[in-house]
């Protein structure tokens, strides 16, 4: 099915005007011709509008979509296990790389998203997250074929495995490099109704968190390494790994390089999604769930926010039409300065394209730029940083500008 494209037009400024008149002369010889109008000024603001087009279709669920620096292909990740290459508008005949036989799609599961080495073009690695038919959470370490840059050798290096079986909800889903060359990891609480388990605040588990690790030199005795500066280095139970908790599924997160910040989009329960930003450097952060849900405690009658770090932006279920929120990227492509320095965002339900601009502790000029995309699963970013949207319908869609 084709979705419809709407969207409302963002006004960033009114257009300026003006001109002058000639003088007259005396009264003898022809009147002086009028003045020709100004030329436009390049440089003044334009009203602008944001619309899709169609980059590719006819794709199996597509849930995320990213490239290598630099890159003209767009690697699609489908959800039953395989990955294509997007290119020209076009789709590989023959995907990239193909495990489905390997992954479990159950409930929430499958293969959610992929990662690009930052030395990719030296070392040609990158990193899957996927869940295996068990339910468990699995990160392995792929290499592109030698011989052809559009086929990876299906051979992994299995680095992280994470249980994950009572509940077949809340997976996480997204690997991805931060600036410090590491490699994060955002798992779900491990699923079921208000966090049952409580993993989303028990340090002794790796659910419900964001996971940081060093990848550098993986072997298949030692597959990472915990950095040093991760806050829990030297406790029991796995602690080490930890960079954050308190999430209860951070579907899709993202690093903005150039300001240091740490953007994630964390699933609510039944009544608030968030947004939560904070310095990309800040170890330990405690992201509140189930303590709270959003800035509201989940637990009225058992409720300290002392020590957690409330999301910037919070939008109800109800007058909102949301369910699942899709968090995004800041936008840092060259394509739309107009665009710089927002983040954009959706939701799986609500279907619209929204952002703001986060300015030091508060997300300011928020505003919606397309009314429906259809059923929002994913973001994704190509090798030059323009942004995508990817649907449910089996659509990459490319986010285009149209001026007023």
């Amino acid at each position: 099915m084709k979705l419809a494209a709407g969207f409302l037009t963002a006004m960033l400024a009114a257009c300026g005007g003006g001109g002058g008149g000639g003088g007259g002369g005396g009264d003898a010889g022809p009147a002086p011709s009028p003045a020709p109008p100004p030329a436009p000024d390049p440089q003044a603001p334009r009203s602008f509008a944001l619309v899709t087009e169609v980059a590719a279709s006819g794709l199996a669920e597509p849930v995320f979509a990213t490239a290598p620096e630099g890159d003209a292909r767009l690697f699609v990740v489908e959800r039953a296990g395989r990955i294509v290459i997007v290119q020209g508008g076009a789709r590989s005949a023959r995907p990239f790389l193909d495990i489905a036989a390997r992954v479990g799609t159950t409930g929430e599961g499958g293969l959610l998203s992929m990662a690009f080495d930052p030395r990719y073009a030296v070392n040609g690695f990158f990193y899957l997250y996927f869940t295996e038919a068990s339910g468990d959470i699995a990160i392995e370490r792929f290499r592109v074929s030698a011989a052809d840059p559009d086929v990876a050798d299906p051979a992994p290096l299995r680095i992280l495995t994470i249980p994950h079986r009572t509940f077949s909800n809340h997976k996480g889903g997204l690997v991805r490099f931060g600036p410090d060359g590491f490699l994060y990891l955002g798992t779900g609480d491990g699923g079921g109704g208000g966090d049952p388990s409580r993993n989303g605040q028990n340090l002794d588990s790796l659910l419900g968190k964001l996971l940081r690790i060093d990848v550098r030199n993986a072997t298949a005795a030692a597959p990472y390494a915990i950095p040093s500066g991760n806050p829990f280095t030297g406790q029991p139970n796995r602690r080490a790994e930890i960079w954050a908790y308190g999430l209860r599924n951070p579907w899709r997160y993202a690093f903005d390089a150039p300001t240091g910040r740490l953007y994630i989009g964390d699933v609510g329960q039944a009544r608030l999604e968030e947004v939560d930003v904070s310095p990309a450097d800040s170890p330990g952060l405690d992201y509140g769930w189930n303590v709270t849900e959003g800035t509201e405690c989940f637990a009225p009658d058992s409720c300290d926010k002392a020590g957690i770090t409330l999301p910037v932006l919070e939008y109800g279920h109800d007058a909102d039409g949301g369910c699942s929120v899709i968090g995004g990227f800041v936008y840092r492509g060259s394509a739309f300065p107009e665009l710089e320095g927002r983040y954009f965002y959706s939701d799986l339900c609500g279907g619209w394209l929204r952002s703001f601009v986060f300015s030091g502790s508060t997300a300011s000029d928020p505003r919606q730029f397309i009314a429906s995309m259809g059923t929002v699963l994913s973001f994704g970013e190509d090798g030059q940083k323009e942004l995508y949207v990817l649907t449910g319908a089996g659509e990459v869609l490319r986010i285009q500008r149209v001026f007023q």
